[in-house]
């Protein structure tokens, strides 16, 4: 018996790699979602982590850290934030 197709319609799902029920620190919008500022999730809605271990929207987190007041702080933990190298 030979079988042929003729048409095939693929559909794929992604996630980030991090625990499902996670949300943004700041906006509390889950990472599957997008920030307030963006329309679509995906690479111009990144996730940042800081050594600290706690992650958020690219767009909330530079906003956040622009504020003086913020004094460059991680929002959750309250430790100085740098930003986690990946493979680090």
């Amino acid at each position: 018996m030979k079988v042929t197709i003729k048409q095939w319609n693929a559909v794929a799902t992604w996630r980030w790699d991090i625990p499902e029920e996670d949300v943004c620190g700041i906006c509390r919008v889950q990472f599957d979602g997008t920030c307030p500022t963006c329309k679509y999730p995906g690479d111009d809605c990144t996730l940042l982590t800081g050594k600290c271990g706690h992650s958020f929207h690219m767009h909330c987190l530079l906003t956040w850290i622009g504020q003086e007041s913020s004094k460059q702080l991680c929002p959750m933990c309250r430790k100085k934030f740098e930003w986690k190298q990946d493979g680090a």
